[in-house]
């Protein structure tokens, strides 16, 4: 319950359940989120002792009246009901926090949370609430359109029918973003051609589609074999895509497709441009990631020339994908400002060296990496390195652990070059509001 709520002023208290709004079964968050977007709304709460209260509430239509309830989408959460070969939670080692083996396949938390569904769960219920309510954008984890591969790929006769499902949408005008996880040798080459032919006829809804390379962790036993993209099948990749983009951009204005950052890195070519990834649809898929932060550097770094800094010297840990943009950056600042920074790339040996993002580097390796180097007054990380909302890594290790282990006081930043700029600026401002 919020403090100063309307709930708290109408006497309504931890522990009571919502029955109704407006006299219909609240089934979760969507409907509540409808029905309370009104002027004038009746509530039916049953308090602890069993009593039913009918409150007529009125209010501005954007107006939250303050219940918080015990599970965040007011039902339970949907499980991932599929077997893919490529699931990276297949490939976690054992003895991980359980929370960490669960696997979202939530349509709602698609919609509220930009997470990536598979749509083999839905039922014809769930379709029907997502188009009478509008529910719109989704993110949709396609992979592939061939519904035998598809199948296949997922582990479940479901999947075929999401070129069925993503009709269903088109007809409705429910917009959506998809990703195609890409499998070496599974559904690249021809069968990314089939893919993206079928999602570009349906660019009436589908607004942008990331390609992003398998994750492969060394924990893989027992699962199916899968080739890691290397030098030259990167490349290939980046050919595909980028003469996709050209075909889009020329029929439609848009590029419509675009390949991770990855796939850059490991072909050994440079990013497109800044203005190439138009506004970023896929940024969270790791597609522009790095051609947006060098951009935000750029563009902030001139406010920060000639200031007197009281920390001068301090270091970055990062993982080995970004190393040479986060190097190149602290090399800048070295020449211009005067600092003296280190930056370290984070070998990842918890899940494998093939894994090269920083986001899944653990607290573990840090210690065993930069422990005894010289880190300067403080360490700056990623805040992707720790769990959302958390001071924690994958390993369980905290960050106040690491700054013991360390000896030195550890910083995570968020993935923003002129939020990186303004962290070193006030660093010595933030440190000391940690010592009080």
């Amino acid at each position: 319950m919020e403090s100063g709520s309307i709930a708290e002023e109408l006497g309504i208290e931890p522990g009571d359940f919502l029955v109704a709004v407006n006299g219909q079964a609240v089934e979760d968050i969507l409907d509540y989120m409808e029905w309370m977007s009104n002027d004038e709304v009746s509530v039916t709460i049953e308090k602890v002792d069993g009593q039913i209260w009918e409150l007529d509430i009125e209010k501005d239509p954007d107006e939250d009246i303050g219940l918080t309830f015990e599970q965040p989408i007011m039902d339970r959460q949907r499980a991932c009901c599929n077997r893919c070969i490529f699931c990276f939670i297949d490939q976690l080692p054992k003895g991980m926090r359980p929370t960490l083996y669960y696997k979202d396949d939530d349509w709602r938390l698609s919609f509220l949370m930009g997470n990536y569904i598979t749509l083999t769960n839905l039922t014809q219920h769930d379709i029907k609430r997502i188009i009478s309510k509008r529910i719109s954008p989704l993110y949709i984890s396609v992979h592939t359109t061939n519904p035998q591969l598809r199948r296949r790929m997922m582990g479940n006769q479901r999947a075929g029918d999401v070129l069925d499902i993503l009709k269903e949408f088109e007809k409705a005008r429910i917009s959506v973003h998809c990703q195609i996880v890409l499998c070496r040798n599974w559904n690249d080459g021809a069968e990314l051609e089939r893919t993206l032919s079928d999602l570009w006829s349906l660019r009436s809804i589908v607004n942008s589609v990331a390609v992003v390379p398998v994750g492969l962790t060394k924990h893989r036993q027992g699962l199916e074999s899968i080739v890691p993209f290397d030098a030259e099948s990167a490349a290939k990749v980046l050919e595909q895509v980028e003469r996709w983009q050209k075909m889009c951009r020329r029929e439609s204005g848009t590029a419509f497709v675009f390949a991770a950052d990855e796939f850059y890195i490991l072909a050994g070519k440079g990013f497109p441009s800044y203005q190439e990834y138009e506004d970023f649809p896929q940024i969270e898929n790791g597609v522009g990631l790095i051609a947006r932060l060098v951009h935000e550097f750029d563009e902030a770094i001139s406010n920060y020339r000639g200031r007197n800094l009281s920390i001068k010297e301090f270091s970055v840990a990062t993982g080995l994908s970004a190393y040479p943009t986060i190097r190149a950056m602290m090399d800048r600042l070295q020449r211009e400002m005067g600092l003296k920074v280190h930056v370290y790339p984070i070998v990842n040996r918890f899940f494998g060296e093939s894994v090269t993002v920083a986001g899944l580097i653990t607290g573990g390796d840090m210690i065993a990496q930069l422990k005894g180097k010289d880190l300067g007054k403080a360490l700056l990380i990623p805040c992707t390195m720790l769990r959302r909302g958390e001071d924690v890594f994958l390993d369980d290790i905290t960050l106040e652990g690491l700054s013991l282990a360390l000896g030195v006081p550890v910083v995570p930043v968020p993935v923003d070059g002129n939020e990186l700029l303004k962290t070193i600026a006030d660093l010595d401002r933030i440190l000391k509001d940690r010592r009080e």
